[in-house]
């Protein structure tokens, strides 16, 4: 046999699937981790420095926002690991990696593991819909403060009072209702918009938002992957209990 179909039947046993969602889950994770981060930070300064002035108002929000930046570290070590998992289970578990080692026999602790992987990444894609859709929710508050700084630059407005609009983020439970002031009205609320904090922040959220998404999707294909794994390998010990006979 040649170097070329060597090379040929190698590649036959590549997990191709798993191969795709490993890239995609750690382009996802990498995506929300990071830009979740330094958004989480950029909102922090936001809120210090237009909308809640005594920091005991916003305390319990700028330690719940430290937790979270430090939930993101535990998240982005525990894919990085998982991920590189799961390419391995699929790097053995293929079918055609057993064509390739004639001598492959299963076994209950390896059919147990491969079990295993199917049902955690299920509740990991679960688990990462609601992360999906919290990530939405920053993306959204952004939205209708730059929509509102929006329709007060526009050529075609037509406001009267322009300080009588206004976007109070008290409303939305972020901070509390007796933080001063609490909402930026008029000219203040376009220099917020206008700020580098507030310009990195919105369009992080959004790039964090699309990278839980892009690990969503990733998850899904694991979940395909190890499906297809673990029916292989029950087909494979079936297979194996009929030669004995």
């Amino acid at each position: 046999m040649g170097c070329f179909e060597c090379c040929i039947k190698c590649l036959g046993g590549v997990p191709y699937a798993s191969l795709v969602a490993t890239i995609l889950c750690f382009s996802g994770v990498a995506l929300f981790c990071g830009c979740g981060h330094v958004a989480l930070a950029g909102t922090v300064t936001i809120l210090e420095n237009h909308f809640s002035k005594v920091t005991s108002d916003h305390a319990m929000l700028t330690d719940v926002i430290q937790l979270m930046q430090y939930v993101i570290y535990g998240i982005a070590s525990f894919f990085f690991l998982y991920g590189i998992i799961l390419l391995a289970e699929g790097f053995y578990t293929t079918s055609a990696v057993k064509e390739l080692h004639s001598e492959f026999k299963t076994t209950i602790c390896g059919r147990c593991i491969s079990g295993m992987f199917v049902f955690l990444t299920y509740i990991l894609g679960v688990a990462w819909l609601g992360v999906f859709g919290f990530s939405a929710v920053p993306v959204f508050l952004f939205y209708n403060m730059w929509s509102t700084c929006a329709a007060m630059r526009s050529p075609i407005a037509n406001f009267t009072n322009i300080d009588s609009i206004c976007v109070d983020v008290r409303q939305y439970g972020i901070i509390p209702w007796n933080a001063t002031p609490g909402k930026a009205c008029g000219s203040t609320l376009g220099d917020i918009c206008n700020t580098n904090d507030f310009y990195m922040s919105y369009h992080l959220y959004i790039v964090a938002c699309a990278g839980a998404g892009a690990t969503v999707i990733a998850l899904l294909i694991y979940m395909m992957a190890t499906t297809y794994n673990f029916a292989v390998l029950k087909f494979k010990s079936r297979e194996d209990c009929c030669t004995k006979f």
